[in-house]
């Protein structure tokens, strides 16, 4: 772990979880302020199983945990290798803020009275440049509310408005209100006759089926985003520094008490479908979904059942939202989705900290 680096500010800290024990007072920041994927021993494994392993930068103001940064420290695209990354010698790397796992939510989160963003956000950037060391060319500050943005941005830096995140504000007392606005070609898919299971804390789900399932749907859809001119054919996604998710890592998700796992499965017992769904009280979110294609034996439409599902949970327990992702927004838009703006910035190294 690197040196405390101190400002009359605050207090950045930077973490690996793979080999550093959680930050004092971290659990309670995480219940505070962060969705489950923060959790310390989901980002371990995280780490462990990544390609390009996330560090864990923590802003203090006093004793008390006031921001977060989760930072993947990235190499080639190209990189197929895991496992740890060394710092012993100058290879040129570049860190980026952003969470994989959990598209449309920003990787920067402070608590809501921290005034100081902007002196907080160079801070970190000082930190992390002598964390990693002199190999380090810049920084990206992926999918960022626009809040976020006047403490990232600045002289040298560049900002861009990207794709959005869909969310349906929970308006309604019942779930009829919210299939009332459907359109008859997407309200057929309701109820689609297929065996369904739900709960939180699964644990009678095989992780390595899960995975399978899972890091298969996301290759399609970026073969299809690719082919459609949306992505680069490195890695699929452009600049994609996301790596497969993995059966562990999935385990421990979907035992969290907070995670609402939903598998859908043929006469047979095979697994067609299956959808995890984070549950705050701050709000729900669609997290994974994947399904098999028609080709092989999946059923159309099967999202659509799951995201009445979904909504049906976020209205039966008052959360304020369901957020959905970045991905499919034609088709969140026909379930009453709407958009909320992200943003990247990116800072080269001549202008980090400054």
């Amino acid at each position: 772990m690197s040196a405390p680096t101190t400002t009359a500010v605050s207090q950045v800290d930077v973490h690996d979880p793979r080999v550093d024990p959680p930050p004092e007072g971290w659990a309670a920041f995480r219940a505070r302020c962060l969705p489950p994927v923060w959790d310390y021993e989901l980002l371990r494994r995280e780490a462990w199983l990544a390609k390009n392993p996330p560090v864990l930068a923590v802003v203090r103001r006093g004793s008390r945990i006031a921001g977060a940064l989760s930072v993947m420290v990235c190499r080639s695209w190209r990189a197929v290798d895991f496992g740890p990354v060394s710092r012993g010698r100058v290879r040129p790397r570049w860190a980026e803020v952003y969470l994989p796992l959990l598209s449309g939510y920003p990787a920067c989160v402070f608590d809501e009275d921290f005034a100081d963003r902007r002196a907080a956000v160079r801070e970190f950037e000082r930190a992390l440049r002598a964390y990693v060391g002199p190999g380090l060319l810049g920084v990206i500050y992926r999918a960022m509310n626009p809040e976020l943005v006047p403490a990232l941005d600045g002289r040298g830096r560049l900002s861009r408005e990207i794709d959005p995140a869909a969310v349906l504000v929970n308006r309604y007392s019942t779930v009829d209100e919210w299939t009332a606005g459907l359109a008859p070609e997407v309200r057929q898919y309701l109820d689609p006759g297929v065996a369904t299971e739900a709960a939180f804390g699964r644990t009678d789900l095989d992780p390595h089926e899960l995975a399978v399932l899972l890091n298969a749907h996301r290759a399609r859809q970026d073969e299809r985003a690719w082919a459609s001119g949306q992505r680069s054919r490195i890695g699929g996604l452009h600049m994609d520094t996301r790596s497969p998710v993995a059966p562990a890592y999935l385990d421990a998700l979907v035992r969290r008490p907070d995670v609402l796992t939903r598998t859908y499965r043929d006469e047979t017992g095979r697994l067609l479908a299956f959808n995890t769904m984070l549950d705050e009280e701050r709000g729900c979110a669609v997290h994974h979904w994947a399904a098999r294609p028609s080709a092989d034996g999946g059923r159309k439409g099967l999202y659509v059942d799951c995201y009445a599902r979904c909504v049906a949970h976020m209205i039966a327990e008052g959360r304020p939202e369901l957020t959905a992702g970045r991905a499919m927004l034609p088709e969140k838009t026909a379930l009453g989705f709407v958009t909320r703006s992200l943003f990247s910035v990116a800072v080269p190294r001549p202008v980090l900290g400054r």
